[in-house]
């Protein structure tokens, strides 16, 4: 399976896409396990804070999927604001696969620019695929630089080997074997819109990296 680059190369790696990227591509073998994950309990709700300067929409997932962020807090405000909207975009990439909505405002809300399109174009992939995600997401090793007062750069691990594809229509859950591909390290930058909100703006991945398999 070949993963795509948001922005590069058209791969929204921010939520259970990556999961799916497998079971689309029809490859089988632990990479149809790739999925994507982001808050501490599941769903926005329980995701870290971050900068309430915006009206941020709301996102559940549903009760067979969720998102946790491991040790996702510094202390540091800014750099916890910076990994909130990263946890909430992953949330909302989650969802919008989930409920196979290319359109789901909370995407613009969190991406911009070409990544937006992208993410866009990943989940539509997924949802004409017949696919949806169930299953637990980790999030863990994340690593903040930050660049100046609008923008920054967040690398961290996601634990795929509880997270699998669901077929859309008769809800069977495709499982497979855990192996180092399970294990997935991302790149992303981020810049500061006027709202306040952190948007992802380039995103990559990488799976087997040993940064991140146990």
């Amino acid at each position: 399976m070949k993963r795509r680059t948001l922005l590069a190369t058209a791969a929204l790696a921010a939520s259970a896409a990556l999961l799916l990227t497998a079971c689309s591509s029809g490859d089988g073998g632990s990479k149809a396990n790739d999925k994507i994950a982001g808050a501490d309990s599941g769903g926005t709700k329980a995701s870290p804070a971050a900068s309430a300067a915006a009206d941020r929409p709301e996102v559940t997932l549903p009760s067979d999927l969720s998102d946790t962020f491991e040790s996702w807090k510094t202390g540091d405000t800014t750099k916890d604001a910076v990994l909130g909207d990263v946890a909430r975009r992953i949330d909302a990439t989650n969802y919008a696969i989930a409920q196979g909505d290319p359109e789901l405002s909370a995407l613009g809300f969190y991406y911009s620019g070409g990544a937006l399109a992208d993410a866009k174009d990943w989940v539509e992939s997924i949802a004409k695929d017949g696919y949806s995600i169930t299953g637990v997401n980790r999030y863990y090793n994340a690593k903040i630089d930050v660049f100046d007062s609008a923008s920054a750069g967040v690398t961290y691990c996601e634990d795929q080997s509880k997270a699998f594809a669901k077929v859309r229509k008769s809800g069977k859950v495709i499982k497979t074997a855990v192996n180092d591909d399970s294990y997935v390290v991302y790149t992303t930058r981020l810049e500061k819109n006027k709202q306040g909100v952190w948007q992802t703006t380039k995103l990559t991945s990488q799976r087997g990296s040993k940064s991140c398999t146990p």
